[in-house]
């Protein structure tokens, strides 16, 4: 038949009944004829509680330690995993992210994948037994174990897929697919057929937590075929691909985003090279900056704001204030009870109107729109955070994608 690549997430194992659950969906693939790679996310809770428990210890830990504790959860789910399997009477092997050949780059925490070296993944499938991998890990050129930082298993399945040239790379988890919006706070959105990598990816970084940003990168780059579908149900997921077959809607669905926090300095002197001043010292302890915003002078003056990811908003603060006199600002305040919201979708960009929509949307709804920001098929807002349930709500109404 072929080979497919399965990832299941920490809730779809998180306990024995679930456990054997997956393996059942396992074993049902292998029994049609295919190659099976199954990679595995910690069961449930457990990397909070490692974190936790590292706290406990050390609350200023290295990221190496750090690391070579959380990998345990990962190979806790694939070592349970492969007895299940094993008990059901099917021929298995699991191997650590080092042990199957995810070689990262040096960066403890928020490593990225180099090179998969699939020689040890294929040996074991030629034997015809299925091969469960532990995700979100791998071995720097030190032979250290390094995480992959959030989404890291998405990451490891779609590298997988990718290496050993996989047929499919299916992604299940607690949801059927990919929705107009959260169903969880927009009970009547809609399960998507098909969706674009182009429009994955914008859903993905601007806050829908199906996918992650970069396995969807990845699987763009190396052309996946990817489906997000269900671990408790058996019906059809979401395709994501290159192009869709069906009818182009205007918009394909709208994120929400609490993971930020906008960073306002005040009063910077109008000049060449500020800007690039002010990020090239955040790009220094790779803090990540999305939406930015400048004033325009007044007074030789001007005011720069952006938003960052919230576990980023220490680290930012902390270097702006320690670089503040040479970056020169009035005042660096914060505000972490704000929101991005987005609307995505190919459609828009033949349609002048869907900014205005949604922004009347936003008004008849009584939200204040604090920063706005654009690319070809997204728009992004951000809002005081007790009005983003609200806000996804109105708009997805408004753009009737319950239709």
């Amino acid at each position: 038949m072929g080979l497919i690549v399965q990832k299941f997430g920490g809730s779809s194992v998180a306990n024995a009944e679930r456990v054997f659950n997956v393996a059942s969906r396992v074993i049902d693939t292998y029994d049609a004829g295919n190659d099976v790679v199954v990679v595995v996310s910690a069961q449930g809770d457990t990397t909070d509680d490692l974190i936790e428990k590292a706290k406990e210890i050390n609350d200023r830990a290295s990221k190496r330690e750090m690391d070579v504790l959380l990998s345990a959860g990962e190979q806790i789910s694939m070592s349970l995993l492969a007895m299940a399997i094993e008990k059901l009477g099917r021929p298995v092997v699991s191997l650590t992210g080092w042990q199957a050949g995810m070689n990262t780059d040096i960066n403890y925490s928020r490593a990225r994948i180099k090179r998969v070296v699939g020689e040890r993944i294929q040996l074991e499938l030629d034997k015809r037994k299925i091969v469960i991998v532990a995700g979100f890990q791998g071995i720097n050129k030190y032979d250290d174990i390094t995480t992959l930082g959030r989404g890291g298993s998405d990451t490891s399945a779609v590298a997988i897929a990718a290496a050993l040239g996989a047929d499919l790379c299916q992604i299940y988890t607690d949801v059927r697919g990919v929705y107009t919006a959260d169903p969880r706070i927009v009970p009547e959105a809609t399960m998507l057929s098909e969706i674009t990598y182009d429009e994955m990816l914008e859903l993905a970084s601007a806050g829908a937590n199906v996918l992650h940003n970069r396995s969807v990168e990845l699987a763009k780059k190396f052309n996946v075929n990817m489906e997000v579908l269900s671990s408790f149900e058996k019906v059809p997921g979401t395709i994501v691909k290159e192009e869709n077959t069906v009818e182009k809607m205007l918009i394909r669905g709208i994120a929400r985003d609490n993971d930020v926090a906008r960073i306002s300095l005040v009063n910077v002197k109008d000049a060449p090279g500020k800007a690039f001043q002010i990020f090239s010292i955040l790009a220094k302890k790779k803090v990540n900056v999305d939406v930015i915003l400048q004033s325009i002078g007044r007074d030789g003056n001007k005011d720069i704001s952006f938003t960052v990811a919230t576990n980023d908003l220490e680290v930012a603060l902390n270097t702006l204030n320690a670089n503040n006199s040479i970056i020169g600002a009035e005042t660096i305040v914060h505000d972490d009870n704000v929101s991005k919201v987005s609307i995505v979708g190919a459609g828009m960009t033949a349609d002048p109107g869907v900014a205005a929509t949604m922004f009347e949307a936003l008004y008849d709804a009584d939200i204040n729109i604090q920063m706005i920001s654009t690319s070809e098929i997204r728009i992004s807002v951000l809002i005081d955070r007790k009005d983003a349930e609200k806000a996804v709500k109105a708009i997805h109404k408004k753009f009737e994608l319950h239709d």
